[in-house]
């Protein structure tokens, strides 16, 4: 199945325990709250660019909302917000959380989170959440991910989701002047409702 053959889903709304899932909104709260994240330059080390300023932030929720309004839609950029009812669910962000299609029904998974929340077991939501996702509504077939080798903390995170390591990508991503290589990660629909299981 191709992206283009994939029904669109518009507007994404994602539940988990602890956490809501949903589009980015053009506001001076989400603007706020994703240059918390991409303006920190702890969290930016793991990341594939330099840290942005509000201005770059606001730039992007534009192309997210642009992207969501393609058809076929094959980029999945979402807003992660703490709480999962009500006003709770609709407040700042707290992460992004990234799914883009590709041929074959496969897709990319990513995702950020402020760094005052690392080591809550949050991430692992964002990823069980993705996975629901991607593998039911969207149908995909595989899901990959890549990580920083130096990023352990979520490698942990993927390995606990029942993504296996595939391999070590040499010279990635050329970021800093310098030449930085990825772990490869991917998980199958079949074997996602073991992983699940698991957790």
């Amino acid at each position: 199945m191709t992206p283009e053959q994939v029904p669109s889903v518009r507007p994404v709304r994602l539940v988990g325990p602890r956490l809501a899932i949903r589009e980015f909104r053009l506001s001076p709260q989400d603007v706020d709250g994703l240059h918390t994240v991409f303006g920190d330059a702890e969290t930016a080390r793991f990341l594939p660019f330099e840290p942005r300023d509000a201005e770059e932030c606001a730039d992007q929720i534009e192309l997210y909302l642009e992207e969501a309004e393609k058809q076929p839609r094959t980029v999945y950029r979402l807003a992660v917000t703490l709480g999962t009812d009500g006003p709770a669910a609709e407040a700042t962000p707290v992460g992004q959380a990234v799914l883009g299609l590709e041929g074959d029904r496969a897709a990319a998974l990513g995702y950020a989170l402020r760094r005052d929340l690392w080591g809550n077991g949050y991430a692992g939501e964002i990823v069980a959440l993705l996975c629901e996702f991607a593998f039911g509504r969207l149908a995909v077939h595989r899901l990959a991910a890549r990580v920083d080798p130096d990023n352990t903390a979520s490698s942990r995170v993927l390995t606990r989701a029942g993504f296996q390591l595939e391999g070590r990508i040499r010279h990635d991503l050329f970021l800093h002047g310098v030449w930085h290589d990825s772990f490869q990660y991917a998980l199958l629909e079949d074997e996602w409702p073991a992983a699940a299981g698991r957790g």
